[in-house]
C-alpha cells in the first residue's frame, strides 16, 4: 500500500521484555507484549513499527527528568469513534479516480487491519461549501415533502458511503448535519448567507431532517447521530443559517427532539452547537438549563476555527462543559486547515496541528474526533464558493496521483489503535513540550500517544504501575505505544 502504514524499520529498536507489568485492575502481572509505532519528520517513518519497550522496576522520578505517568485505574470518557467526513467534494473526487486508486484509498482510511481503521463518518444533509453546487431534496414550496428524493446523492456520495461501510467491515456509524434549511423556509429566501428558519416552518424542517434519516437508513446506511445545525452562529457565503442559543434550545425542545422520539428514533444521537470551541460553554449552559431540551441531546459537537495562535485553541472550554455537565458528551465534529496551497502539502506543521488538537481535546473530555473532508482534489476542492482547504489525501484528477499529507499519519496514530469503546485513562507529563494522552481498549491493551513538536530529540521515561521504560522521541514526531 502506498501509504506505508506498517513498514517494519529497525530504527530505535529496543530490548525484549522483563517480568514486570500491569493490569487494568491494579494487580501487577507480566507484560506480554509492547510495540512502538512512529511517524517523524525527515525520516521514512510513517506509522512504522520501530521497536519494543524495555520495562524495569520503577525508581523515584527526578525533577530534571522527563516522564509520562500512566494510571489505568483512573478511567474517564468512552470513545465513540475517530474518522472523517465524506462530503460531495470527497465523493466527486473519488469518482474521478481509477479503480486501483479508489481501492487504495478505501483501504487506507477504512480497513481496520491494513489502514487507519476509521470508525465514524460524517456527511452533509443537502449542499454545503464542499459541494459543486447548491441543492436540496424537495421542490420549492413542497410543504408535504411529496417530492423528497436523495437522487442527487446517489450519483457520488451514497456509493462512496456504502463502499466505506463495506471496507470498514459492514459497520460505520454515520453522523449527519444540515448546513441550511431550504431557501423558501428562511427569512432571507436563500440557502446561503445566513438568514433564519421562519417560525412557521420549524416543524416542517424537523420533518425534513427525519425524512432524510429514514431515507438513508432505507438505503442501507444506518444513522448514528444528527446535529441540529452546522455552525449556527456563522453567516457564510455558502449554505448557513443562524440559530441563537435560545432558538436552538427551543427547536430541540419543541420540534426536533419530540419528532425524533415520535418517529421511533430515540436511539439517534442528537448533538447541539456543532460550531467552535469559543462559544461552547454558553451554548451548553443555555440548553442544559432547560430540562425539557436537555433530555433530548446526547451532547455537543464543536469545531476548531475560532483561532490558531498560541494557547488560543481554547481546550479549557471543553473541560468546563464536561465538568458542569458530565452526563453529556463532546464530539469534535469538524476541522480542517484552510487556504489551500498545493506547494505546502508536504509541510510538517499540517499534521502537528492535528496532533496537538487531538491530544488536548481527548484530555479535556472529548469522546470522538471527526475530521472534515477525507479527500479533496489538486485544488483543495471542489467547492462552489472557492473555500479551498487541505485534506489528509489530495488526488490529482488529471493524473490520478494520490498525495498523502502528514495529516493522514497523525490522525492514524489515533484511529488505528484507539478503538470504539475505549476509555481514556489518566496520563500526565512532566514537561509541556511533550504532549501525551492514553486509552484502555476493551481488549485490555493500553494505548499511549506521545508527540514531540520541537526541533530536538527528547528522551523520556514511561511509568505505569510500578514499572518504567525508557523511550526515545525524535524531533517533530508522534508515536503510539501499545502495551499488552
Amino acid at each position: 500500500m502506498k501509504a506505508n502504514l506498517l513498514g517494519i524499520c529497525s530504527i530505535a529498536a529496543m530490548c525484549l521484555f522483563p517480568s514486570f507489568g500491569f493490569s487494568a485492575s491494579g494487580v501487577t502481572k507480566k507484560i506480554s507484549k509492547s510495540t512502538v509505532y512512529t511517524t517523524a519528520e525527515n525520516t521514512p517513518l510513517k506509522i512504522t513499527q520501530t521497536g519494543t519497550l524495555q520495562f524495569n522496576q520503577a525508581k523515584q522520578p527526578l525533577e530534571k527528568e522527563i516522564w509520562i505517568f500512566i494510571d489505568p485505574a483512573q478511567k474517564f470518557q468512552s470513545i465513540v469513534g475517530i474518522g472523517g467526513a465524506i462530503t460531495d467534494a470527497a465523493a466527486e473526487t473519488f469518482a474521478k479516480l481509477q479503480e486501483s486508486a479508489q481501492k487504495e484509498l478505501l483501504t487506507a482510511f477504512y480497513d481496520p487491519k491494513n489502514g487507519l481503521g476509521y470508525s465514524i463518518v460524517r456527511t452533509n444533509i443537502g449542499s454545503c461549501d464542499f459541494s459543486s453546487d447548491s441543492y436540496s431534496y424537495v421542490a420549492n414550496n413542497d410543504e408535504q415533502l411529496k417530492t423528497f428524493s436523495v437522487s442527487h446523492d446517489e450519483k457520488y456520495k451514497i456509493p462512496l458511503l456504502k463502499k466505506a461501510i463495506a471496507t470498514a467491515g459492514g459497520k460505520l456509524p454515520l453522523f449527519v448535519s444540515p448546513w441550511s434549511p431550504l431557501a423558501w423556509m428562511k427569512d432571507n429566501n436563500d440557502l446561503l448567507h445566513g438568514g433564519k428558519l421562519l417560525p412557521k416552518y420549524r416543524q416542517l424542517w424537523a420533518n425534513y431532517l427525519i425524512k432524510f434519516i429514514k431515507t438513508y437508513e432505507q438505503k442501507g446506511m444506518p444513522v448514528w447521530g444528527v446535529s441540529v445545525q452546522n455552525e449556527p452562529m456563522a453567516v457564510q457565503t455558502w449554505e448557513s443559517c443562524i440559530f441563537t442559543a435560545d432558538e436552538e434550545r427551543d427547536f430541540i425542545k419543541n420540534f426536533i427532539g419530540p419528532t425524533l422520539e415520535k418517529s421511533g428514533m430515540k436511539n439517534i444521537k442528537l448533538l447541539a452547537w456543532d460550531h467552535n470551541r469559543d462559544l461552547l460553554y454558553h451554548r451548553a449552559s443555555t440548553i442544559m438549563a432547560d430540562p425539557q431540551a436537555a433530555k433530548y441531546i446526547w451532547g455537543f459537537g464543536y469545531h476548531w476555527y475560532e483561532t490558531w495562535s498560541g494557547s488560543g485553541m481554547q481546550f479549557e472550554n471543553l473541560k468546563r462543559v464536561k465538568e458542569a455537565f458530565p452526563s453529556k458528551n463532546l464530539l469534535f465534529s469538524e476541522g480542517c486547515i484552510e487556504k489551500y496551497d498545493a506547494s505546502k502539502t508536504k509541510e510538517w506543521w499540517l499534521g502537528e496541528r492535528y496532533g496537538k488538537a487531538m491530544i488536548n481535546d481527548f484530555n479535556n473530555g472529548n469522546s470522538g474526533w471527526v475530521d472534515w473532508n477525507i479527500l479533496l482534489d489538486q485544488n483543495g476542492g471542489p467547492n462552489h464558493v472557492g473555500n479551498f482547504c487541505y485534506a489528509p489525501v489530495h488526488a490529482d484528477t488529471n493524473t490520478g496521483k494520490l498525495t498523502y499529507t502528514n495529516i493522514f499519519y497523525y490522525q492514524g496514530h489515533f484511529s488505528k489503535f484507539v478503538k470504539p469503546g475505549a476509555k481514556r485513562i489518566a496520563c500526565s507529563t512532566t514537561r509541556d513540550q511533550l504532549l501525551a494522552t492514553a486509552f484502555l481498549n476493551k481488549d485490555g491493551k493500553i494505548v499511549v500517544i506521545a508527540m514531540n513538536p520541537t526541533d530536538n530529540p527528547m528522551d523520556y521515561n514511561l511509568f505505569i504501575e510500578g514499572v518504567t521504560a525508557p523511550v526515545k522521541c525524535l524531533p517533530h514526531s508522534i508515536s503510539t505505544l501499545i502495551i499488552e
